[in-house]
């Protein structure tokens, strides 16, 4: 926490940044160990220049502020309560020096709260502090890398279970309460997203809603799932086919398996993002399934499920060790189905490590 703060006050000295403010559940937690919804309440940290953070939160969450480890000051707000003013009356007492410069999350602070921020320094000029924060998040630590492991496990879990409760005439909705039930007995209290069982034809929606089809011999099953275990997230998705295969899906199968594994094998430091969508891209598109293939390989992964970087084709910055991202191309067929094959991937002195450790094999499920 302190080593974040300080690698925080160091950016904001060579940008001539006076005061800092978050507001996102997200960057808060990454830099006070301190993670809540406060819903429509405001929950926000001042990080000074010059002097020590400031940390505001609904008064009934002091007390776990606290029990997370800040060290700092914490002011509690009753709902009946401004909490402006009370933050107000805590930088008079500070004394601050003149701020001139604001740093904030442009991006994610609304606008009346923006309106409430300067009218506390009235003429001070802002910028964001979006890239500063996710160059910092972007590489992970060590306790950050084991937590993400075992989330990784709890997905792979997931997986387990749903193929395992896959039988005819079971519907999509039922093997994902199947799935969740057993995470929760884990001790899994959130998942990730919105968890996505889909059959058949419905697997070639690649943001598909489960709901009442049923499994039938030969249909294409995608799970997509992840878990959030201390505030960081994982994501896999893997396919089966129930009952029996076709040829035309083994070979979409087979195809986007292939366009994995390529992007997978060039993932070490250094290699440019967009390399890894390019060269996924360039298989599925010599297959001929190119127009079935219409989003990015993946995006970066860690307190939030999807974060920076943008795995794209046209990312030109480069894999650094210590980051953490998924790869997932896919082929959606609107009449046959989809598939997609999706892994949580760290990069390593050496290369990489897949976090997600279930079997990627074709797996024709009885």
């Amino acid at each position: 926490m302190k080593q974040r703060l300080q690698q925080l006050t160091e950016w904001m000295e060579v940008e001539s940044v006076d005061v800092t403010f978050f507001n996102s559940t997200e960057n808060v937690f990454y830099l006070t160990d301190f993670h809540t919804d406060p819903h429509e309440r405001l929950m926000g940290l001042f990080v000074f220049q010059e002097a020590e953070p400031l940390f505001i939160v609904p008064g009934m969450e002091v007390g776990q502020v606290k029990d997370a480890g800040w060290p700092y000051e914490v002011l509690g707000y009753a709902d009946h309560e401004d909490p402006w003013e009370m933050v107000k009356a805590a930088f008079l007492k500070r004394s601050l020096k003149s701020v001139e410069r604001i740093a904030f999350e442009q991006e994610v602070l609304t606008f009346s709260r923006s309106q409430a921020l300067f009218n506390l320094f009235p003429g001070a000029t802002s910028q964001s502090v979006e890239k500063a924060i996710n160059n910092m998040r972007v590489v992970k630590d060590e306790n950050e890398i084991n937590i993400m492991r075992r989330a990784a496990e709890m997905a792979d879990y997931g997986v387990k279970v749903g193929v395992e409760a896959l039988h005819e005439g079971i519907t999509e909705m039922e093997v994902l309460a199947k799935i969740e039930y057993e995470l929760k007995k884990k001790g899994i209290r959130e998942m990730s997203f919105s968890t996505m069982v889909l059959f058949g034809e419905k697997s070639g929606q690649p943001h598909g809603n489960p709901g009442d089809r049923t499994l039938q011999k030969g249909d294409f099953v995608l799970f997509d799932l992840g878990v959030v275990l201390e505030g960081y997230t994982s994501d896999i998705t893997r396919t089966v086919v129930y009952g029996s295969v076709s040829e035309q899906q083994r070979t979409i199968y087979e195809t986007v398996l292939e366009a994995q594994l390529a992007s997978l094998n060039i993932s070490k430091p250094g290699t440019r993002i967009g390399d890894l969508d390019q060269i996924a891209r360039d298989i599925i598109e010599k297959a001929g399934f190119g127009h079935l293939f219409p989003h990015r390989i993946g995006h970066g992964l860690g307190i939030n499920v999807h974060e920076f970087p943008s795995m794209s084709h046209l990312n030109e910055d480069e894999l650094k060790i210590g980051m953490t991202y998924t790869l997932e191309p896919g082929i959606y067929d609107p009449t046959v189905g989809g598939v997609r094959i999706e892994d949580d991937v760290l990069i390593t002195e050496n290369g990489f490590e897949t976090l997600t450790k279930y079997p990627k094999d074709l797996q024709i499920i009885d």
